[in-house]
């Protein structure tokens, strides 16, 4: 993998935390616009650099989903949550459910993208 900016990822990882608490005071789902188009930039800016590797791109889907748990206190909070037999509270089940939803997108996206000439190299049957 070649070398990356910590700086940048940091930055790429803020936007997306910011959207999803903006989503969410909105009360509106990460799938809809303008929430969904502003978060697939993010990821386009993302793959142009090479960061979005599923198996160690510091902007892989799991470790954008990690670093914004960590931050946010979530696997504390869900180990909290089994130790004590209880569910999670709302703000940290949102928050999960936030995570996602961008992760979902995200390897969806990923995953289109890596496949894209595969599906696009030869012409459409009805060309």
């Amino acid at each position: 993998m070649p070398a990356y900016s910590p700086q940048f990822v940091a930055e790429i990882i803020n936007q997306i935390e910011v959207l999803i608490i903006e989503a969410d005071e909105k009360s509106r789902p990460l799938e809809l616009q303008p929430y969904r188009g502003r978060l697939f930039e993010l990821f386009a800016v993302a793959d142009r650099e090479n960061l979005v590797d599923d198996d160690e791109g510091p902007l892989a889907a799991d470790a954008i989903c990690r670093e914004l748990g960590d931050r946010w206190g979530l696997s504390r909070a869900a180990q909290a949550s089994l130790a004590e037999r209880k569910t999670l509270g709302g703000d940290e089940l949102a928050k999960m459910r936030s995570l996602w939803s961008v992760m979902r997108l995200w390897m969806e996206w990923a995953y289109a993208w890596r496949r894209w000439q595969e599906f696009h190299s030869t012409p459409h049957p009805r060309d």
